[in-house]
């Protein structure tokens, strides 16, 4: 259902975007929205020699598996730079699978796997599969996550970050500011990687996502948090137009105002 991997310079808003730059983005970010966590980037790789050349490259415990929301956890909260491979995650399934790294297996395909846990019956659990934002298997062997503050991939593939829905909107707001676009979410339900960094992986634009169960569960996901993720070039739009939001008074935190008060004292500050 799904087209190939959309190269990032065929982005029609593409502009190269350095991983130094992205290291002072990063700073710019966090004034404009006092994240919790470290934004990420995310970058694949087609060969393991290639991965391997990644200064400060960790790799996960041998014998381990984990899901691939764990793995970005670690990253956004230790800050760790960890090389993925399909021996590293849960096998024939779709960690690996949203990555192309690993092919998943025909029960995990064929909705077997999800019938009579998150869909009653096979037809809706295989639909699930069938729409799930997903890489080619054999284009990539592996996919590192690395915090976007030690300029170590260069550049990533895209950048995400967990924020609150306060944090998001004024982060898309600003994605506004100079070039409008409408942006929208889209909704796979479990195994919501698909909807974030698996959807911008393979188109190389925004993505917009609510985390499922088991980013919650496994990886650690706050009741409060949504997920942006988004190439290198967006990144930098984002933050430019929020820093010009914040001249005119658009800005995160945003303090209520009260519902019980007359806006417009407030409204004639910013439309006059």
């Amino acid at each position: 259902m799904f087209p190939e991997p959309t190269p990032l310079e065929a982005h029609p808003d593409y502009e190269p975007v350095s991983a130094a730059e992205l290291v002072e983005l990063n700073d710019r970010l966090n004034v404009c929205l006092k994240l919790r966590t470290l934004a990420i980037g995310m970058k694949q790789f087609r060969s393991l020699e290639e991965m391997n050349q990644v200064k400060g490259l960790r790799r996960p415990t041998e014998g381990r598996r984990h899901t691939m929301c764990q793995l970005v956890t670690q990253s956004r909260m230790a800050g760790f730079t960890l090389g993925v491979t399909a021996e590293n995650v849960r096998p024939n399934g779709n960690c690996g699978g949203v990555h192309g790294i690993d092919l998943p297996d025909e029960g995990t395909l064929d909705g077997s796997h999800m019938t009579g846990v998150w869909f009653e019956n096979q037809k809706a659990a295989a639909a699930h599969q069938e729409h799930m934002p997903r890489q080619v298997y054999g284009t990539y062997v592996a996919t590192v996550v690395s915090p976007i503050r030690s300029g170590r991939l260069d550049p990533p593939d895209i950048v995400m970050f967990y924020g609150t829905p306060a944090q998001i909107i004024i982060f898309v707001n600003g994605l506004q500011n100079k070039r409008y676009r409408r942006y929208d979410m889209s909704i796979t339900g479990e195994s919501a990687c698909a909807d974030s960094w698996g959807k911008a992986l393979l188109t190389k634009d925004t993505s917009i996502s609510i985390p499922c169960f088991a980013e919650r569960r496994y990886g650690g996901v706050a009741d409060d948090e949504l997920l942006i993720a988004m190439p290198p070039h967006e990144f930098k739009r984002g933050v430019e137009g929020m820093e010009t939001l914040s001249k005119v008074g658009l800005r995160y935190p945003i303090p209520p105002y009260g519902p019980h008060a007359d806006p417009s004292e407030g409204m004639g500050k910013s439309y006059g």
